[in-house]
């Protein structure tokens, strides 16, 4: 490796270390490499910084996150959980199960863990702990399951490593549904599996009408999915312009249907989507810039080329890539993993033959382990912040969920049809 790339990477490593905000240490150490090495202008790092961002296709980014905005503000988050705890009733476990199945359904209109994670965590966490959860568990549960929401659509994840790698994102799309409803069923099953060993508490059993009535309250957030999946399926819209439509969606269910949103909840929702979109963009913008710098000393060719030493087998090449990213992803925010790594493993997708749609699956899936892993952990951290406990105390509860998830990961990795099963649908 050439001391450019190494200055590159010791520069943002040393950056981490001082807890210099995952921005600004790839910004500066653009910026050394650029001053150490005169590889170009200085002008340059501008310009890749702004071409980072240059995308019809993120735009998609802040539509789906004032979308979200205004969904939870119009209240289909709560109709969403009575929904849930209506079909799941009074079931030992029960709270945790409606826990993950409304963390996944709230993901399918967010597109966010951190999101998904502040929506149903600070209404249910509280209830959990009630009904004698304990809350390390809680916060595992919560912080994993609101994890899925990065691999159902839309997903902001794959907003981004579509862009990034030139993959259809409406394929990326169809294909996280699979895995997402397999990440579900599976921490479903743990949460169901510790729940009863524990002899922790289910929720209330649903009165006559109930179901009905839930589903009725909750039809409108439950036709979200439908609106954007259909809607790029049968190519109604792109991804950008379904943004766009669940915005106009969201106004008219909040304002007409419900009527439970009004002119400051929009300006809330409006202010909240500027700070979470504005932060997003500026990390795609940094990685941009340090992929560049990258790329520029072919750091990708060398790490393609030491890959192709240690194994010439399609399946070792995925298992090693799904070590680095998991692991990357224990100290990494997740656009800033997609848009470093994806110009580097390109190049070794099209030489073993792994289709960039499913690779852009298990790296989702990948990173949504890695929202939970310390010493990051963004989604396991915001659980815990809202439950009020250290992340340390939900350690132990959280390995069980980790491994269910890494198994669901293997799964995928192995059968690669259950990720291209639908995106080949699309096609047909």
């Amino acid at each position: 490796m050439t001391a450019g790339a190494l200055t590159l990477i010791g520069v943002f490593a040393l950056a981490i270390l001082v807890d210099v905000p995952i921005a600004f240490g790839l910004i500066l150490a653009v910026l050394a490499y650029l001053l150490a090495f005169g590889a170009a202008p200085m002008m340059v790092a501008a310009q890749q910084f702004a071409t980072g961002m240059e995308s019809f296709t993120l735009l998609a980014i802040p539509l789906f996150v004032l979308a979200a905005q205004l969904m939870n503000h119009a209240g289909l988050t709560q109709r969403l959980v009575r929904l849930c705890m209506a079909m799941v009733g009074d079931i030992r476990g029960g709270l945790a199960v409606v826990a993950v199945l409304a963390c996944m359904m709230f993901g399918a209109l967010s597109g966010s863990g951190v999101a998904d994670v502040i929506a149903i965590g600070s209404m249910l966490l509280p209830a959990m702990k009630r009904s004698g959860y304990h809350q390390g568990f809680s916060s595992a549960l919560v912080g994993t399951a609101s994890s899925v929401g990065t691999v159902i659509p839309p997903s902001i994840v794959m907003i981004v490593y579509g862009t990034t790698s030139n993959t259809s994102v409406g394929k990326l799309f169809m294909g996280g549904l699979i895995p997402g409803l397999l990440l579900t069923l599976a921490l479903a099953a743990v949460a169901i599996f510790v729940s009863r060993r524990h002899g922790w508490a289910g929720g209330q059993k649903a009165e006559p009408g109930e179901r009905r009535r839930a589903f009725i309250a909750a039809l409108p957030a439950l036709l979200v999915p439908v609106l954007i999946i259909g809607g790029i399926r049968f190519g109604v819209f792109t991804p950008t312009e379904a943004a766009a439509s669940a915005i106009v969606y969201a106004l008219v269910v909040g304002l007409v249907v419900y009527r439970s949103l009004n002119w400051k909840s929009i300006v809330d929702s409006v202010l909240a989507t500027a700070e979470t979109s504005g932060a997003i963009l500026v990390i795609i913008g940094a990685a941009g810039m340090f992929a560049w710098g990258l790329t520029y000393e072919q750091v990708p060719q060398a790490i393609a080329a030491l890959i192709g030493d240690l194994t010439d087998s399609r399946v070792g090449v995925l298992l090693l890539l799904m070590t680095i990213l998991l692991v990357l992803g224990s100290f990494m925010e997740s656009i800033a993993i997609i848009i470093i790594v994806t110009p580097i493993v390109l190049p070794l997708l099209s030489q073993y033959g792994i289709d960039p749609v499913h690779f852009g699956v298990l790296l989702t899936i990948n990173l949504a382990i890695g929202a939970n892993t310390p010493p990051l952990g963004v989604d396991l951290m915001a659980a815990c912040r809202i439950a009020g406990i250290s992340v340390m105390y939900s350690l132990r509860h959280l390995m069980l969920m980790l491994v269910a998830m890494i198994a669901v990961l293997l799964l995928v990795a192995f059968v690669p049809e259950l990720v291209l099963f639908l995106p080949n649908l699309m096609e047909g």
